[in-house]
């Protein structure tokens, strides 16, 4: 009698997760970053989100994986995947509604209310997945969301002086890419559950977090 051999887990099936998402964005942002600067001298910056210009306006999809320089994209690049993966935790619909809102409510809102200029970086992203963490933590009150507002705040408090009105520093897609974290936050947290509700022993499946669990 010979054990039954389980089937390794597909490469699309490993990419196909907030985490692996996440990867593969960054992988293309170096990617495009290199061959802007290599090759194309920097031409697709050019792309960028440039707010109240009908010609920058799809620049809030774009202006995400354009970057001014090599350090521009790896001070984006840690925090991106830092808290992107605290986000991730909570599970792919919740990182992905988080994602979508910092990128096309926070850009649209720099697109309509933002200084004039050639905005670029995935900054804005940053913002929203901490506005989502801290978010959470004020909207949810649950231990679990208060530990990754804890961590957040530990490690990248230093993020808000971001949001302060700066030359050459799109603060404005820093502040509203937090407040659209913020407001999916709000949107997404689920009511709070009574202690005296909760199953003795609960299924996967009747917890708040299960992929926590």
């Amino acid at each position: 009698m010979t054990a039954a051999v389980e089937p390794k887990p597909s490469p699309w099936r490993l990419l196909w997760t907030p985490v692996g998402l996440m990867l593969f964005g960054l992988v293309a942002m170096w990617a495009i970053e290199i061959i802007d600067t290599v090759v194309l001298d920097s031409e697709l910056q050019t792309n960028g989100l440039q707010p109240r210009r009908r010609a920058g306006l799809d620049g809030i999809v774009w202006a995400p994986f354009l970057h001014a320089d090599y350090g521009h994209i790896a001070s984006n690049s840690i925090p991106l995947l830092a808290l992107g993966g605290l986000v991730a935790a909570r599970g792919m619909r919740y990182w992905a509604w988080i994602t979508i809102a910092a990128i096309v409510l926070g850009g649209g809102c720099t697109w309509v209310l933002g200084g004039s200029g050639n905005h670029i970086g995935a900054s804005g992203v940053v913002f929203g997945y901490f506005g989502a963490i801290l978010g959470a933590a004020v909207f949810e009150r649950r231990l679990r969301a208060l530990g990754a507002a804890l961590i957040a705040l530990g490690f990248y408090s230093s993020l808000i002086a971001g949001l302060v009105p700066q030359d050459s520093v799109s603060w404005e897609g820093h502040l509203f890419g937090l407040v659209g974290g913020v407001l999916a936050a709000k949107a997404l947290a689920g009511p709070r559950v009574i202690a005296e509700e909760r199953p003795d022993n609960p299924e996967p499946w009747e917890l708040d977090e299960p992929w926590l669990a």
